[in-house]
This record gives C-alpha cells, structure tokens and sequence, in this order.
C-alpha cells in the first residue's frame, strides 16, 4: 500500500494518520515480519491490521551463484508464475536487477525472456518483494545502492503497478532509495515514456540496438509500432533534468549491427539528444542464433562513437556463467 491508500484506511476506523508513516516503515524499513511485532502499534490496531492484510514476504526458491560473486534468485508466485532478479556486486555499488513482469511479450530476438511470452503482470507487492528479499540475503553493513528494471518483462507495459512500486521505492515511509539511483529500461513504449518521466524521479533507458527501422524491426517488433523517427523524436521532447541523460542500450550481435558504418549511423541518430550509449556484447543462450563479437570489434564500435563526441561505455557481462547476464534470463538455473 502507498502512504495515501492507508492513511485513507486509517481515517475510516478513526486512528491518527501519523500511524500509517509507522506502519509502512516498519514494513519496509525494518522489514517486521508480522504486523503482531509492531510493538509501537497499539493492540486494537495491530488486530485490525491482521484482519484485513497481510506482509507478503516474497522468498528466493533457488539461489544460484556466479564465479564472479553475482547471485541470481528464482522466485515462484502464485499461478505458477516465476521470475528471476539479479544481484551485481561492483564495489563500491551494489546494483539489483529486478523484473516487472513473468515472461516478456515484447518478442526481441536477442533475448531469451522473450521466449517465454508473457504470463502475467507482477503486482506491485512482487515488484517491491524482490528488493526486500534480496536484502534479506545480505551481511548488516550491506545495502543494495542501485536499482535497474532490466530483468524480465517489459516495465511500462505494466504501468500502473511500476509507478505505486517506484512510490514505495523512494519514499521516507518505503524502501527509501534515490529516484536518481533507479534505471527504467523499456523497448520504447513512446507514450509512457512521457509519463514515467514526468511522473517519477527515475532514470531512464531506452534498448536500441538498431539503427534502421528494416535492421531494428528485424529484431524488435516494437519498431513496427513505434518507428525510431517516432521514438528518437519523443526522446527530444522529454522533460529530462539538465545534468542528466537518457541511456541508450545497444546489444552487439556479431555481423549483424556491430559494422562502424553501424556505429556512424547510430551517432547521427542520437546527434542532439543528451544521450549516453550503454554497449552491451551479446550474452549466448541456447539456439539464440546469433554470436557475441569479439572483444576487438565491441572496443572499435566504442571508440568510433567516441570519436563522434557520443559517451559509450562497453557493460562488463556478469554471471553468464549462471544464465544471470542482461538478455539471458529464462528461468534456466544453474547452482552451484
């Protein structure tokens, strides 16, 4: 629940509105396991509280580990739904890689989610539940510092439960982590990328990984519905704060988009936007049917962009060794 939806709660049974402020931050903050061990409630309301809710705790069913000390966690929701997070040590961040939905319906080529479809939603609860239970795998003096929507799913096509999941996210009263340390990725959803950025604090990125409408149709059919003049252009129009960015996340697939006449074309597109460009070497999953470049070709496709005056920077892949790296996620586990 948001502060708003309990405090309206509250009001209706006659309780002080100050208590939802204490309800949420136990939930969230101190992460209290039962609204029965909220000792600064009163017993008339901790009852209350038991009658008409519940604190889902969202547990990992299986924990697997990377040789790079990435750990990927399988969680099982109600329905038969799963859906995987990540969690990527690189001191001195400790970044959560979260989904938003079980499975994808967006259909990009190059990623193994896509195969899946999609099953279903995540609510908001499941939404937060994955942040709270990774923290929970956590030594005290740790603390999860960034927080990426790059895992399963699509997250402005599941919009409503994204913005109340963002809400308990950053607020004093929730989870309490920065807007400016959370990263929405979307395949370019144009008209709720307007509102994300006008209705929330967050970062955003956008996946490209085409620089023709024929090349990236090919390999998200997303393109179909909104054409990268459609999309580049609302990119413009964003309200983006001045000292901040849109990142553009581009997958390298060997022959296919990683050419420097590729790298010449993307720089033209993003000329006049305050971009950055995330390069990201293609993670091989099973009969994927494309290959990762070479390492020579990523670093040549980099410095022609910086030679175009456009920040690039080359992802560091983590836990392929576990399926855990960006486009691998298919509820495939591998544990040690």
């Amino acid at each position: 629940m948001t502060l708003q939806a309990l405090n309206d709660w509250l009001a209706r049974r006659g309780y002080p509105a100050y208590r939802a402020a204490q309800i949420l931050s136990s939930a969230y903050r101190r992460r209290v396991p039962s609204f029965a061990a909220m000792s600064n409630l009163p017993q008339t309301l901790r009852s209350d509280l038991e009658s008409e809710f519940c604190l889902p705790v969202l547990n990992p069913a299986v924990v697997a580990h990377s040789s790079d000390d990435t750990r990927k966690f399988l969680f099982r929701l109600e329905g038969d739904a799963a859906i995987e997070a990540v969690l990527i040590p690189d001191t001195p961040r400790l970044t959560l890689c979260i989904s938003s939905q079980a499975g994808c319906g967006m259909g990009c080529t190059f990623c193994a989610t896509a195969r899946l479809n999609l099953q279903r939603n995540l609510s908001a609860a499941e939404i937060v539940g994955q942040v709270l239970a990774a923290q929970r795998q956590l030594l005290d003096q740790e603390r999860i510092s960034n927080l990426v929507f790059m895992g399963m799913g699509e997250p402005l096509a599941n919009y409503a439960a994204l913005l109340q999941a963002i809400e308990i996210l950053t607020a004093d009263w929730g989870v309490g982590l920065s807007g400016r340390r959370i990263t929405v990725s979307t395949v370019g959803l144009v008209p709720q990328m307007k509102k994300l950025v006008s209705e929330t604090p967050v970062q955003l990125a956008v996946s490209l990984s085409g620089t023709s409408d024929e090349q990236r149709e090919a390999l998200m059919p997303i393109n179909r519905r909104y054409t990268l003049a459609e999309l580049l252009g609302m990119c413009r129009e964003l309200p983006i704060p001045q000292r901040r960015r849109i990142t553009f996340e581009y997958v390298l697939l060997a022959g296919v988009n990683d050419s420097l006449a590729d790298a010449d074309r993307l720089a033209r597109l993003l000329h006049g936007i305050r971009a950055k460009v995330n390069l990201l070497p293609f993670n091989p999953f099973l009969n994927a049917g494309y290959e990762r470049p070479s390492d020579a070709s990523v670093v040549a496709f980099q410095q022609r962009l910086l030679s175009r005056h456009l920040n690039a920077t080359i992802r560091r892949s983590r836990g392929r060794d576990i399926q855990a790296a960006c486009g691998q996620l298919a509820l495939a586990q591998k544990v040690d």
